[in-house]
């Protein structure tokens, strides 16, 4: 039975989805990966990937899931685009409204950067593309939150009371935004670890902060997030240690044989080899590192083609 086809004139935030349309979304992931051909296209849709910030599992694999479904990609540099002298991202995106795109994926590091696109936008405003977001700020990354629930679909076909712990820095991680929303809607049951100056109390919606150590052994998924060193001040950055980070929340082989052996490790990379994970455990059996970046194609396809079916591109309906 085909997975049932969503329509979406914008993708920007997993907050906005039902239970059975993120459900959706993973049976037509997994109908690509398993070899369901994309929809046939009765005229050209064009897509342009603008990038502010530094990406290589996101931009790479949202371009190859664009050629996979056909489309026509539209070369964005914004290292050398208008926007270096001044230029708005809405009169960047109207450009490209102008000249004929139609599908904009877009990473920037203002979080929210999408709503002046959508349901901000100017009076009388002509901009007319499908705004796909690719990562805002410190904000969401629905993408990759997706993706990590294909995966763990993947290994346990279930979400309901999956025991799931999101260790690291939590509070400068949209990953660990998205994904804390989300799993806590589908029934999961999770635990934050890791430093507590990275932990917020307004994350106690969604979970419980423990000590890594004493949860081990009852994961089912155990989330690691990169410490991302560009979103600190100068003083965190100061007292951070490697070391110390290391031997107290990395996965060394005496934290990974503790984990239970249905238990999978996930990371959204780019993975800081023995910081959060030794290296010689990155590819290890209970490391899905691998398949999330597999995933990652075919859930990309899953959303691009929900916006295209939502705008009625390339004759889609």
């Amino acid at each position: 039975m085909m997975a049932k086809l969503l329509r979406l004139p914008y993708f920007t935030t997993v907050e906005g989805l039902t239970n059975e349309e993120v459900h959706a979304l993973i049976e037509r992931a997994e109908e690509f990966k398993h070899g369901e051909p994309s929809p046939k296209l009765d005229e050209p849709v064009y897509v342009t990937n603008m990038f502010f910030e530094n990406s290589t599992r996101t931009h790479n694999s949202f371009a190859m899931a664009e050629r996979k479904l056909g489309l026509q990609e539209i070369t964005f540099d914004a290292g050398h685009s208008s926007v270096s002298k001044g230029e708005s991202m809405y009169d960047t995106c109207l450009t490209m409204s102008a000249i004929g795109v139609n599908l904009a994926v877009i990473r920037d590091r203002a979080n929210d950067y999408y709503r002046q696109l959508t349901t901000e936008r100017p009076v009388n405003s002509q901009l007319d593309l499908g705004i796909v977001n690719a990562g805002d700020g410190s904000g969401q990354h629905p993408s990759q939150c997706l993706l990590d629930m294909m995966t763990i679909h993947e290994q346990f076909g279930h979400f309901d009371g999956l025991k799931v712990a999101i260790v690291g820095d939590i509070t400068n991680s949209r990953v660990a935004k998205s994904n804390m929303q989300l799993l806590h809607r589908l029934g999961a049951q999770i635990y934050f670890a890791g430093p507590e100056y990275w932990f917020s109390h307004e994350f106690d919606a969604y979970g419980q902060y423990v000590q890594l150590d004493d949860i081990l052994d009852q994961l089912d998924v155990l989330m690691l997030l990169r410490v991302q060193h560009e979103r600190h001040d100068d003083q965190t950055e100061a007292q951070f240690d490697v070391q110390a980070y290391c031997d107290q929340y990395g996965i060394n082989q005496a934290r990974y044989d503790r984990l239970p052996d249905q238990a999978i490790i996930c990371h959204p990379g780019p993975i800081n080899r023995d910081v959060e994970i030794v290296s010689e455990l990155v590819e290890a059996p209970k490391s899905f590192f691998y398949q999330q970046m597999q995933n990652g194609v075919f859930m990309r396809m899953a959303m691009l083609e929900a916006v295209m079916r939502g705008r009625h591109l390339g004759g889609l309906a």
